[in-house]
């Protein structure tokens, strides 16, 4: 069915089969230069669902933007039907800064849903959550792990949430995670507007990873096939595998401070007394051995050269669901 609705997103109109880059523009640097934040919004003339891809909420997560990017330049973003929104960097501040933060010192991931009148941050998430959001029905966020923290590509959804886990299954990331919604976050407060989103982890910060994007791409694929949307001159690879399903997880913490040798088990299972890394000092008196304390999917290694005693380094499943 040929759509008639035009959209409106911060003042601007887009109608059916029309493309459209909006500039989010919310403040200036402190030297007085404009700093947008693009929106690039692709309408089909055939009605459907409106679906968001949004990344750089941390403005070091380089990776999500990458995914959204390739969304982009290989026009997947074109929707058959609907319409798909594209933020390639939400928090512009941060990424121009290679930092987590915005400028206020403020993580932009809990700051939702904003205030008009309040902080640097908590302005942006107010826009963001009363111009953008009520348009959208579906969402995928694209994350990376923080501070050197390398994340295997997964999904992560809110616990008891029917439509999520279809979503999940579709997405059929390497691995879905349970995660409860966290106060403040871009994705508890869009819950609360009925929009169906996804958060997507995968990579560090400050780094660009070709299987991590790959990931992420091939999730996007199938989600918007799923809906419907996705133009056939785009292919979906076929999956041999299921996403795992975990539903309980623990951190590995340094036992000992000084060099980490990872072993290179990102991704992987491993069995209960698996080497997972040696920590070392630098001077040759010491090599400590990091040992898996149960059998389990190695889903987030750290990465850092360097570690302090108690520092979270490895993060293992102990419990994987049957995906029902």
């Amino acid at each position: 069915m040929r759509s008639t609705k035009t959209i409106t997103i911060l003042g601007e109109s887009i109608l059916p089969g029309e493309s459209k880059t909006i500039d989010m523009e919310i403040a200036k640097l402190h030297n007085t230069a404009k700093l947008k934040i693009p929106i690039i919004v692709s309408r089909s003339k055939i009605d459907g669902p409106i679906v968001l891809f949004s990344a750089g909420i941390h403005g070091d997560e380089i990776n999500g933007v990458e995914i959204v990017r390739q969304i982009i330049t290989k026009k997947i973003n074109k929707p058959k039907t609907g319409t798909v929104v594209c933020i390639p960097i939400i928090n512009m501040f941060g990424f121009v800064n290679m930092s987590r933060q915005f400028p206020d010192g403020r993580d932009l991931n809990r700051v939702f849903p904003g205030s008009k009148k309040g902080s640097l941050a908590s302005r942006f998430a107010y826009h963001i959550l009363t111009e953008i959001m009520p348009l959208v029905d579906y969402a995928v966020d694209f994350h990376a792990g923080g501070a050197s923290r390398f994340n295997a590509p997964q999904i992560r959804l809110a616990p008891n949430n029917t439509e999520l886990k279809i979503l999940a299954d579709v997405f059929n990331a390497p691995f879905t995670l349970y995660s409860k919604n966290i106060a403040g976050s871009f994705r508890n407060s869009s819950s609360k507007l009925n929009v169906k989103m996804l958060l997507f982890e995968g990579g560090k910060s400050l780094d660009i990873n070709e299987s991590i994007a790959d990931a992420g791409i091939d999730g996007v694929k199938r989600i918007l096939s799923h809906l419907n949307m996705l133009d056939p001159k785009h292919s979906i690879e076929k999956q041999e595998k299921n996403t795992i399903y975990i539903e309980k997880s623990a951190w590995i913490r340094a036992k000992c401070s000084g060099l980490l040798h990872d072993s290179g088990y990102i991704g992987s299972f491993v069995k209960k007394g698996t080497v997972l890394a040696t920590i070392t000092d630098p001077f040759g008196k010491f090599e400590r051995k990091v040992k898996a304390p149960n059998d389990g999917y190695i889903i987030n290694a750290n990465h850092s050269p360097i570690v302090y005693q108690g520092d979270a380094i490895y993060h293992i499943s102990k419990t994987i669901g049957d995906g029902k």
